[in-house]
């Protein structure tokens, strides 16, 4: 094996690369082979596009760094490997005249640091959302109140048959809507925290959705039994899934498969607190997936993608989930969708 020209550069976790004025690759560290997914027998004497299925963004940022003969910087860099793996990268471009080098490009790969600002982005926009749901279903049930009280009193002066249904209509479409106020409130009762055995919430949603969906879903079980249990409020976390669960059998259109999935997740960073341990709980479906016009819009309240939903279920089990400091993570394509939650384990809350 041949050693590396530069064994100080093999010791860094960014990804190094140096290229000739054609753009042919003439070294690179282990941690660019680690990122494009080849040896270093694949990589040097290759020309950098071919790596890449779309490499448009960083040959732009590559000629503007030649053109102004100074470091450039593109901060947030998407590529794909040839793998098809997508890349999010922080890319740094300077000409240098080095032997047959006369390009160093740098590599920095920024998932984390681009996952703990999109978490901080939810859970503020969470927050700001349970404030406003809260005010403005407290100021819509006075009036609806009113609503449902006239209509009582209509009702008792009509006389006519076919009168008192437009009052029943009246009173029925109020009940319907301070069913709905009354759902999006509910988040604003403190947990009840206790012991709490993960495996128990998901038998007991999974019996729920069986009666639900007798025929036509499947509900498949791939329990860590090893899990311990925790602190948290046994009954918002089964409304938690349970509205997940349900909302994928609904989409399967209730038929189809789920899968309930636990596992030990370590090291896990949450809003920027990080855990040595967490439960990490999924629900997989083979649906149709989320909407791609929704699918950054899911918790928001009132956003859903099936015809007569009222988009509250899945900002619940948002709700629920962070009152136990954890977060829910969804990835989403046509024939599997998965919802991954994450409760930290700590000793209290």
């Amino acid at each position: 094996m041949t050693p590396s020209p530069f064994p100080g550069l093999d010791l860094l976790a960014t990804a190094v690369l140096l290229l000739d004025e054609n753009l042919k690759v003439t070294y690179a560290n282990l941690s660019a082979e680690n990122l494009i997914e080849l040896s270093q027998k694949h990589i040097v004497g290759y020309s950098l596009p071919s790596f890449f299925s779309d490499p448009a963004e960083l040959l732009s940022a590559i000629g503007k760094s030649l053109a102004d003969r100074a470091t450039y910087i593109e901060h947030d860099l998407v590529l794909m490997t040839e793998g098809g793996t997508t890349l999010h990268l922080m890319a740094s471009v300077t000409p240098i005249e080095y032997k047959m080098a006369r390009i160093l490009l740098e590599f920095q790969k920024i998932d984390q640091q681009l996952k703990i600002a999109r978490e901080e982005r939810l859970m503020d926009q969470s927050e700001a959302n349970r404030i406003l749901i809260r005010n403005l279903a407290h100021e819509i049930r006075n009036p609806l109140g009113g609503i449902r009280g006239a209509a009582q009193l209509l009702e008792r002066e009509l006389g006519t048959k076919h009168l008192l249904e437009y009052t029943q209509v009246i009173m029925k479409e109020a009940d319907r809507l301070r069913s709905l106020l009354d759902r999006l409130l509910t988040p604003s009762r403190p947990p009840h925290f206790g012991e709490v055995n993960i495996h128990e919430v998901l038998e007991r949603v999974r019996s729920l959705i069986l009666a639900e969906f007798p025929d036509g879903i499947a509900v498949a079980r791939e329990y860590d039994t090893s899990l311990p249990t925790f602190i948290g409020d046994k009954e918002q976390l089964i409304q938690a899934v349970l509205n997940i669960a349900r909302n994928a059998a609904q989409a399967m259109q209730g038929r189809g498969r789920l899968v309930l999935r636990t596992r030990v997740a370590r090291q896990v960073t949450i809003a920027k607190k990080r855990f040595r341990l967490a439960i990490s709980m999924q629900i997989v479906d083979n649906g149709p997936g989320i909407p791609e016009a929704i699918r950054d819009r899911i918790f928001d309240p009132l956003v859903s993608g099936r015809e007569g939903g009222h988009g509250v279920g899945l900002t619940l089990a948002q709700t629920f989930v962070n009152q136990h400091h954890g977060m829910i993570e969804c990835a989403s394509q046509p024939g599997k969708t998965s919802f991954n939650i994450l409760l930290p384990l700590t000793e209290s809350y």
